[in-house]
């Protein structure tokens, strides 16, 4: 059964893909499950694909999903470091390289996720409906860093 939204959560979002991103990975940071969720659209083909992971469709599978990754607490220390955008009047796809910072035997070390979030403008305002992670590498970060500042 999906859970409604609030009109409140949706109006708290904003009113861009980029509003709706920020939010996801906020939500990501601190381990807020509904906040997370109210990022995403009502459809019932909503799509996650997690690194390693098969696809997950609808909003029930997803949830169980980062529920489980939430469990006891945790949190996910990601943030987005380079973000690609081809958007339209009612659609957008971001391409995200993703810093996440993990604790290793070693000590703290950097790494990479390659994720494409799209998004839909809905009733609701934008809301994603597909968000597919890889794992990414420190070169995908280097060459990030070396691609042109501006396109012509």
């Amino acid at each position: 059964m999906a859970r409604t939204k609030s009109k409140l959560q949706a109006a708290a979002l904003g009113g861009t893909p980029d509003d709706v991103e920020a939010a996801f990975y906020e939500a990501l940071r601190v381990g807020d499950l509904e906040k997370l969720m109210a990022c995403w659209s009502d459809d019932d083909d909503i799509a996650c694909v997690h690194p390693g992971s098969s696809r997950l469709i609808g909003e029930a599978s997803i949830r169980a999903a980062f529920e489980a990754i939430f469990s006891n607490g945790a949190q996910v220390p990601v943030t987005p470091e380079h973000i690609r955008r081809v958007d339209s009047v009612a659609s957008a796809v971001h391409h995200v390289l993703e810093r996440v910072d993990v604790m290793s035997p070693q000590g703290p070390v950097k790494a990479y996720v390659l994720a494409t979030n799209v998004y839909h403008k809905t009733a609701q305002g934008w809301r994603m409906v597909v968000h597919h992670a890889s794992p990414g590498t420190v070169g995908d970060a280097q060459n990030e860093s070396d691609a042109p500042k501006v396109l012509h």
